[in-house]
């Protein structure tokens, strides 16, 4: 398959399969002629740093190590043993350009190396998604990573599969499809790889709050959907967030590491691309060690 020249992943923090419950007109549009799964499988435990890490880093938790209190308040190291798409990216294509557009700003902080000329800004959802249009338009970037974070918000505080929480995966609909339209009016749409994937689900508000990092499948199972050139329609079988990391690099015409179970377990799923030479689907469902906790608190600042 002929190489993306623009590969963008919109992540929705806390969306978890509850996308597929909620109106979303835009999203429904766009991967219409897509591959979507609602049955990917998140990180254990289900929390964000452990799934957007793995989804970065191309590892599990269990390797990567990596907690919400720790990309808070610790940089990336920029030797890291396990180096970010972003890094991977850089050493093999020196003139591409990066961006990380995050709400929650620790996944720039404290998963992305700090040397590497990625663009990067943090704001609420609302306020993020017209600068990251803007660069998009004027940039047209290599690989493009954002984040929105206020459908988590809404999770906490309303319960996860709420009328809540699912208005307002309805309006964030509205802001990725923001940046699709970018992608679009740049002229770039039909070279670019265009993918939705939530870190994470939660459980409904039961009197003690909303929370996730369980393996329930309110928890566990996440939506992914990818469009572009060279996607097979359809349903995709076996997936796991960390698989995000194998696809971007293929997208891109890179090479992957080799499949390690003490290190890279990233791998391209079957069926999401018309490529008969991709291997078999590893199953690694008995890479589970991270120590089981829980999480109770948003990251967001959004107004709800």
């Amino acid at each position: 398959m002929k190489p993306y020249k623009h590969v963008i992943v919109m992540g929705i923090d806390g969306a978890g399969a509850f996308i597929k419950d909620a109106d979303t007109p835009h999203f429904d549009r766009i991967f219409a002629r897509g591959a979507v799964t609602y049955r990917a499988l998140a990180s254990n435990p289900t929390i964000s740093a452990e799934c957007w890490g793995s989804m970065l880093l191309g590892v599990g938790p269990e390797v990567h190590k990596l907690k919400n209190e720790i990309v808070s308040s610790t940089p990336y190291p920029v030797d890291a043993e396990f180096p970010s798409l972003f890094r991977r990216i850089r050493a093999a294509m020196p003139d591409a350009v990066l961006g990380s557009f995050c709400d929650w700003n620790s996944i720039t902080y404290g998963i992305v190396e700090g040397n590497l000329n990625v663009f990067h800004d943090t704001a609420r959802d609302s306020e993020l998604a017209p600068v990251i249009s803007a660069f998009v338009k004027d940039k047209k970037p290599t690989f493009l990573f954002c984040q929105y974070d206020s459908v988590d918000g809404a999770g906490h505080r309303f319960g996860y599969g709420t009328k809540e929480h699912l208005e307002r995966i309805h309006v964030v609909d509205g802001l990725v499809n923001d940046v699709y339209e970018a992608a679009e009016s740049a002229g770039i749409i039909d070279d670019t790889l265009f993918m939705v994937i939530a870190d994470h689900g939660g459980t409904p508000f039961n009197g003690a709050g909303a929370s996730h990092g369980g393996w329930t499948d309110a928890e566990k199972y996440v939506t992914f959907a990818a469009a572009g050139p060279g996607v097979r329609a359809g349903s995709i079988d076996d997936m796991n967030v960390r698989d995000l990391a194998a696809i971007v690099l293929y997208a891109l015409g890179l090479e992957l590491p080799a499949f390690d179970e003490d290190g890279w377990t990233s791998q391209i799923p079957e069926g999401l691309f018309e490529d008969v030479n991709i291997p078999a689907y590893k199953d690694i469902s008995h890479l589970t060690g991270a120590e089981p906790r829980r999480s109770r608190e948003q990251h967001t600042s959004e107004a709800l």
